[in-house]
């Protein structure tokens, strides 16, 4: 028997989210009758406490008889309790300064921290995460940007709705004006993005149609690394190797900035790859994208517009193109910019259910078959107050040497 804990979210600004809803749980335990679960307490948290106890699960201020704690987001340092397995996004594998102490605390407190973003397949590719929501609202967001700064249309904030269902049923009552989509991308987070384009019905093209023609009705096109960057050399290049060896590769996206008012991205940006545009590429006279939904939100990096994360409450801030700084989004000389970084946090209820589907699939049966695909070996970042040797380039980064 393995004991399992929800833990209440704890980290501000409030998250509402859960790995498992009531009735996810009792789907768990009918399928592993040897899990027993108890829910932390909380006050925030989508789901009420009333309905895990409805579902028939225990609701406690004291999980510390749980060996396995799940969470979301990063669990405050005063609130760790040591000798117990973790699971959430510590925010780390990029040695992110700011959870640096975060990590250092988990190792001198020998706690076994398992990051939901390194659990992986054989192939290094995620089985779980929070990505097609991100793409959802950050798409939803983009657009609701436009309907503000033009007085076209009007769309109510993603997270004053109920569900997902709501949110598309919104979409069904605007019109979008004949502007150019780029979306960047290959993972959930461009799927969840595409799943909104395809609601509105927006004509999806190739990317060699998209660049050659202008059009009288709203159209997309959804490319990937090869159609936004090129071989330095001029020669063919491969996906495989642009995640390889990214120096290889430089810029190639100033085609679609030229043509586009709108960009989504969706893509991942990984240290080393060639930037998205800078700031002397927007002041180019060609540069036409009035919109930028920034899903990914990597800040002062591959795109030049994005100068700082927004935020659920304020979504929008405007770009200036020719002083690199920040003005009102609604200036009409401004490149409007949706950057906020905790997306899934405006659909709870339905980000929390498809996460917890993908939890039940791929991690909780590793605990009973010996772990038999790697899952939980390849999550693993610390074991007995070190760091496991697949997280072992983290040594500097939590001495604070690197």
């Amino acid at each position: 028997m393995i004991k399992f804990a929800l833990i209440k979210e704890r980290k501000t600004p409030p998250d509402r989210r859960v790995v498992f809803s009531p009735q996810m749980l009792k789907k768990v335990v009918s399928q592993f009758p040897e899990a027993s679960f108890k829910v932390e307490s909380s006050d925030i948290r989508i789901f009420r406490d009333q309905e895990y106890r409805d579902a028939g699960f225990e609701v406690s201020e004291d999980i510390s008889d749980c060996e396995v704690l799940l969470g979301v987001k990063e669990v405050p340092i005063p609130n760790l309790i040591p000798d117990k397995k973790y699971f959430f996004f510590s925010h780390t594998i990029k040695k992110q300064p700011y959870n640096r102490d975060l990590l250092r605390e988990i190792l001198s407190q020998n706690i076994e921290l398992y990051d939901h973003e390194v659990i992986t397949n054989k192939n290094n590719g995620r089985l779980i995460g929070f990505g097609r929501y991100a793409g959802l609202v950050g798409a939803y967001n983009g657009i609701r940007a436009i309907g503000i700064k033009e007085e076209s249309f009007k769309l109510p904030k993603a997270e004053d709705l109920p569900d997902l269902k709501s949110m598309l049923a919104e979409l069904d009552k605007i019109k979008i004006p004949a502007y150019k989509f780029v979306l960047t991308g290959s993972g959930k987070v461009a799927r969840g993005a595409k799943e909104i384009m395809d609601h509105l019905k927006i004509k999806k093209l190739s990317a060699e149609e998209y660049l050659r023609s202008e059009f009288n009705e709203p159209v997309y096109c959804k490319i990937d690394v090869l159609d936004y960057a090129k071989r330095k050399d001029g020669a063919e290049g491969s996906r495989q190797e642009f995640y390889k060896v990214p120096e290889n590769y430089v810029p190639d996206f100033m085609k679609f900035a030229k043509t586009s008012e709108v960009f989504i991205a969706g893509h991942f940006y990984g240290e080393g790859s060639p930037v998205f545009y800078t700031e002397k590429d927007i002041k180019h006279k060609d540069f036409r994208i009035k919109y930028v939904a920034d899903i990914s939100c990597d800040i002062a990096g591959p795109i030049a517009s994005t100068i700082r994360p927004s935020t659920i409450s304020e979504p929008f801030y405007g770009y200036d193109p020719q002083t690199g700084r920040e003005i009102d989004f609604l200036d009409p000389s401004a490149i409007s910019i949706m950057a906020v970084d905790n997306l899934p946090c405006e659909l709870p209820m339905d980000a929390s259910e498809g996460f917890g589907e993908m939890f039940l699939e791929h991690v909780i049966p590793a605990f009973f078959n010996e772990d038999k695909e790697g899952i939980l070996g390849r999550a693993k970042m610390t074991d007995q107050g070190k760091l496991t040797p697949l997280y072992s380039y983290l040594q500097d980064y939590v001495e604070g040497t690197e």
